[in-house]
């Protein structure tokens, strides 16, 4: 991928590049019934959002995944 795209994200987010990586390579190789994956996930999505997620709301989204709860079409509900 063009090196000018990721300086550019990192720019108007400050997410980096091996940050970005990182993201998709637990999310290619992860094992999504883990809670151990799960929360890493979670924590690098909260770190580049700047948004904390409430430990109830983490254990009930981590559950949530493991049942496969998660709607198919999340695009659709909002």
């Amino acid at each position: 991928m063009n090196e000018n795209v990721f300086k550019k994200v990192e720019k108007k987010t400050n997410i980096n590049k091996n940050t970005i990586f990182s993201l998709a390579e637990k999310l290619k190789s992860g094992n999504f019934k883990d809670e151990k994956v799960l929360n890493e996930v979670i924590d690098e999505l909260s770190y580049m959002t700047g948004k904390e997620l409430s430990d109830e709301k983490r254990s009930k989204l981590i559950k949530a995944i493991q049942n496969d709860k998660v709607p198919k079409d999340v695009e659709n509900k909002w």
